[in-house]
């Protein structure tokens, strides 16, 4: 992803704040490190994801899994963009999970947001108002008094599990605007899925049925990326990961798809800005 930049910053388990913006400039696409987690509250906005286009109404959730690439697009500049936003760290996440009860996963909502839409609506008058308890945590977020940031994290908790009951009692539900072309889905799901083997453009295409010079402008319209920039990038993002376990670094390497050691050392600290030893050691 060296031609897009990794936005934002956490250096905490999670930062919430509310944004209201006008006359933003172009935002390229870009990726975070950590989760991220809007409620649009107005605006003229598209937002891209992994090559879906959703269209924005007020109180849509907008999920954006680490890694992923995004970018909003601004269809009345004159118009001002209001959300509150959460990142959230996913080692945090991890911290509250019961490895033996998928109903503990705070993570789960980004897990249904990949299988089913990134973006999903929940209109007024359901059991769990997130709109309303989105907003007390970012008030008490930037708020004083004993113990604050105790209490904001149990509110942010509180928050997640509330966020994930709705789903799980299908009080939010997916959009059905997205806008998107199925052949550049299903290459992309290929992609990910295959990481650890051989990936080229003209097995692609041959997957999808259709000529690898449409597959590459069309990839590089939707996405943002060259096909091979992307693999890239995904396999890079993918051996991070498994650096913060204790899989043997060459097993790592083999993992994600590159023919040797060297060139993914070269490449993931091309990307991350250390070895990969290094990264294991932080």
């Amino acid at each position: 992803m060296s031609d897009y930049e990794k936005k934002g910053y956490l250096v905490s388990d999670f930062r919430v704040f509310r944004l209201k913006d006008a006359a933003l400039k172009p935002i390229p696409f870009h990726y975070h490190d950590f989760h991220k987690i809007i409620m649009f509250l107005g605006g003229a906005v598209d937002y891209v994801i992994e090559g879906k286009t959703y269209h924005l109404a007020p109180r849509d959730i907008v999920f954006v899994t680490a890694g992923e690439i995004h970018r909003p697009v601004f269809t009345d500049e004159l118009s001002d963009y209001e959300r509150i936003v959460i990142y959230v760290a996913p080692e945090f996440l991890q911290r509250w999970q019961n490895q033996d009860n998928e109903h503990t996963d705070l993570a789960q909502c980004f897990t249904y947001a990949r299988e089913h839409s990134s973006v999903m609506h929940q209109p007024p008058g359901t059991s769990h108002d997130l709109l309303f308890h989105m907003d007390k945590l970012e008030k008490t977020a930037h708020g004083q008094g004993f113990a604050n940031g105790l209490f904001t994290e149990i509110m942010f908790i509180e928050f997640m599990i509330l966020l994930n009951r709705s789903l799980y009692e299908h009080e939010l539900s997916g959009l059905n605007n997205a806008i998107y072309d199925p052949k550049i889905q299903e290459t992309l799901s290929y992609i990910n899925a295959h990481l650890a083997e051989e990936l080229s453009i003209d097995e692609l295409a041959a997957r999808a049925y259709i000529s690898k010079f449409y597959l590459m402008r069309k990839f590089k319209a939707d996405t943002g990326y060259g096909i091979h920039q992307y693999i890239r990038s995904k396999r890079l993002l993918l051996a991070r990961d498994l650096l913060k376990t204790d899989m043997p670094i060459t097993s790592i390497c083999e993992e994600v798809g590159f023919a040797d050691y060297s060139t993914f050392s070269r490449a993931f600290k091309e990307m991350f800005k250390c070895a990969p030893r290094d990264y294991r050691k932080q």
